[in-house]
């Protein structure tokens, strides 16, 4: 399948009561129709918002603005001009126009689930529409393989967050492994320091014990008893 289409037809028609205005507005709406058509994009949005401040209720106006936010990149900009559009005056061509251009920049957004319901509402209006049905197909397929990459991003996910719990725990395991071993140690080298007091305090004993005794007058012999 080939890529998406970004047909973004210009509107032409200015219902306008001011003779006088309506010729300042048009000369406007068509120069920014003239830039729009020659790439230059930032012109001839100004010249759209020029026409704009003349008449804020000027559909084309408000339509082509949105076309040229959408080649500047202004997405969002761009779908709030179309939105702008969907009143319920608007012819339904126009507002079918408008719902598959506002599909279009919520499809470079990578926005499927938005684009696809812009897509459907134009074809409730222009059901022959071959680029709508078009790019409707090319979203509907986008999304499912977004789908399909979340639900393999999130297993991929779900796999790290296993793995770095696992390492976690080894690593609780080892430091707890650790802390026996350190407390053992501790426990050995304070035995070696009690049994090392208790002998220093026998030696002392010892030499208490003699001298006491060195200390006692020495005893005499015993004699025999009387008859």
């Amino acid at each position: 399948m080939k890529g998406i289409l970004f047909s973004l037809p210009l509107l032409f028609g200015l219902i306008l009561a001011d003779q006088a205005g309506a010729q300042s507005v048009r000369s406007l709406v068509n120069r920014g129709n003239d830039l729009y058509r020659d790439g230059k994009y930032t012109d001839a949005e100004v010249n759209y918002r020029k026409a704009l401040e003349k008449d804020q209720a000027l559909l084309p106006g408000k339509f082509n603005l949105g076309n040229a936010l959408h080649k500047e990149g202004k997405l969002d900009d761009a779908i709030k001009q179309y939105e702008a559009t969907l009143q319920s005056g608007t012819p339904a061509a126009t507002r079918a126009k408008a719902h598959y251009n506002i599909g279009n920049s919520y499809l470079k957004q990578q926005k499927y689930q938005e684009a696809i319901h812009s897509y459907v509402e134009s074809l409730k209006l222009s059901p022959d529409d071959f680029d709508a049905k078009y790019n409707l197909s090319y979203a509907l397929r986008m999304l499912r393989q977004q789908q399909q990459q979340n639900k393999q991003d999130q297993k991929q996910n779900d796999r790290q967050q296993q793995q770095q719990k696992q390492q976690q725990q080894q690593q609780e395991q080892q430091k707890k492994q650790q802390d026996q071993q350190q407390q053992q140690r501790q426990e050995k080298r304070i035995s070696k320091a009690d049994a090392q007091r208790i002998l220093d305090v026998l030696k002392n004993n010892e030499r208490d014990v003699q001298k006491k005794l060195r200390a006692r007058p020495a005893a005499r012999p015993r004699t025999d008893k009387d008859w």
